[in-house]
This record gives C-alpha cells, sequence and structure tokens, in this order.
C-alpha cells in the first residue's frame, strides 16, 4: 500500500483565455506540499488532509476562509467538514462566522464533543470554548468579494449567484497504512440567504470517507449533490455493487448533470492514483505518490 493525496479549489468556467487568479497555480502546490509532508513521514491520512485544506483556505485565490463568498447580507458564512475512514468519525460545521480554519473547527468537534454537525452561532461559541484560531471578518472578507457581491444584488430577481463561480477546497488520502480520509471548506455562493447551507458540510453529500470504499470531495451546484448523496453513492457503489471507482463516480456525476447540476469530485480509492472527474471547463485540483511527483491542473485538458 502507497500513501496519495488529491486537492481540489472548485471547479468552474476557467478557460485559457480566463484562466482565473494568477495565484491559485502556486497555492495548490504549497497545499499539496503541506499534506504530502505529513504523508511521506508516515502520518495519517486525516492530518493530511486537514494540513491541506488549511493552506487552501488562508489562500485568497479560492471560496473558502480568507475570500470567501459573502452571502446576501454581506457576511461570510463558512462550512466544513472531515471524515475519518476507518472509523466513519466525522464531524463538519456550517455557517461559521469567527474562525479561520473551519476544517480544524470541524475536527475539533468530531473530536471533541458527542455530535456530528454545528451550526450559526452554536459552532462559533463551540470554537471560542475549545480553544480554535479565530479571525474577524475584516479578515475573512476581501474588497472583491464585496464588489462581487453588489455586482449579484444589482441584477434583477438575482436570488444568489446563479452562475455558482465554485471555489470551495478539498483533499482526499491515502496514508501508508491503507487508510482513508476526506476534508471541504467553503463559503457557499454569493449572494445566499436565509442561513442556506450547501453539500460540503453534509456527510455524504459532498464529504465523505470508507476504509471499505473510497473517500470523496465534491465542488458544485451543491443542491444536486445533496439530492444524489453524491459521495456517500460513490462510495455505496463500489462497496455494494462492486463497481471500479471509476465507473461508480462517472455514474453519480452523470445523473446530477442529468438532473440540471454541474460541478466534479476528487476520488481516492482503496489502491492505486487518485482521480477527479468534473463537468465544467475546469477544475482547480492536483495529486501527489510517492511515484509521482505533484502534478497541478485546471483546464479540461491537462
Amino acid at each position: 500500500m502507497t500513501w496519495a493525496l488529491a486537492i481540489h479549489g472548485g471547479a468552474g468556467s476557467m478557460t485559457r483565455a480566463n484562466p482565473g487568479p494568477a495565484g491559485a497555480r502556486d497555492a495548490l502546490g504549497q497545499a499539496l506540499a503541506a499534506g504530502e509532508a505529513v504523508l511521506s513521514q508516515g502520518g495519517a491520512a486525516l492530518d493530511a488532509v486537514e494540513a491541506a485544506v488549511r493552506v487552501l483556505e488562508d489562500a485568497p485565490e479560492f471560496n473558502a476562509g480568507r475570500g470567501a463568498a459573502l452571502s446576501y447580507d454581506g457576511v461570510a458564512e463558512l462550512d466544513a467538514a472531515i471524515m475519518h475512514g476507518a472509523t466513519r468519525k466525522a464531524g463538519a460545521v456550517a455557517g461559521v462566522t469567527a474562525t479561520r480554519h473551519p476544517v480544524s473547527l470541524a475536527r475539533a468537534v468530531m473530536e471533541q464533543s458527542p455530535h456530528v454537525l454545528l451550526g450559526g452561532a452554536g459552532a462559533d461559541a463551540f470554537a471560542i470554548a475549545h480553544g480554535l484560531e479565530p479571525a474577524t471578518q475584516d479578515w475573512l472578507i476581501l474588497p472583491e468579494r464585496r464588489a462581487q457581491l453588489e455586482i449579484m444584488r444589482a441584477q434583477a430577481g438575482g436570488a444568489f449567484d446563479v452562475d455558482m463561480k465554485f471555489g470551495t477546497v478539498g483533499a482526499v488520502a491515502r496514508d501508508a497504512a491503507g487508510g482513508l480520509a476526506a476534508a471541504t471548506s467553503t463559503g457557499g455562493v454569493t449572494g445566499k440567504r436565509w442561513g442556506r447551507i450547501g453539500d460540503s458540510p453534509l456527510i455524504g453529500a459532498g464529504t465523505y470517507a470508507d476504509d471499505r470504499a473510497c473517500a470523496v470531495s465534491a465542488t458544485g451546484s451543491g443542491e444536486f449533490f445533496i439530492r444524489t448523496a453524491c459521495a456517500h453513492e460513490i462510495a455505496a457503489r463500489i462497496r455494494l455493487a462492486g463497481e471500479d471507482a471509476a465507473t461508480a463516480t462517472e455514474t453519480v456525476l452523470a445523473e446530477i448533470i442529468a438532473m440540471g447540476g454541474t460541478g466534479g469530485v476528487i476520488v481516492m480509492p482503496l489502491e492505486g492514483t487518485p482521480f477527479w472527474r468534473f463537468s465544467t471547463k475546469g477544475m482547480y485540483r492536483g495529486r501527489v505518490t510517492p511515484d509521482h511527483a505533484a502534478e497541478v491542473g485546471v483546464f479540461d485538458d491537462e
């Protein structure tokens, strides 16, 4: 068994003519390096996915942590989840507003509470009580995110960003002992209202890990990933129907597309190389294994 790591920074409309933020590739490389540093020293998959996602949460190029998309009221409301494949323990938070690394808060929920999912003011209070590194809204919010919100609000009838400019981040890993883990973090969609929560913090929708099948982190139009229970469905098709990981993934993503959704996933199988599938023009992504140096991609022809 060899260790492996894959990450994503969201799927969307990136093209060579409109490649998105200039620093995105460098940030993906730094996240891979953080996870690889854990796995190459015999560390656990759970530690690796947290380390990789923390880097991406600090990278303003993506929609997670600093640089997150804003709600209709101009607030950074952050969601995250993490899951341990061997025990299927999981932790998640939704609508948190004052934590620098929501993925670490999700892990604290998993390890230091009897619960799986905490939301809103309660999750913020838990973060304070358990000493998670804080962050102010002024630090989390970038001027360009405020500008994007104002453009969206000025559009007639626009309740939220229907273009779904994705930037959710995630990681899946397999450690040298064969253990799997997954983590996902996001700011949701620009202009979300009424406490809207997407698939990222929902175990089995946008995040799932099961040592009997695979680990998955998703990005895209969250309502469709929720309705298909995407991440769990991929794992279930592998475990119960005997499908290979690629077939299971392509089948579930095709179902999402047929329903009107779009996006992508990264998948860590029990054995072999991690992979991704996406239905958009591009997806920020990367992977590394002991036998293959870190690679980063954005466009669909890479």
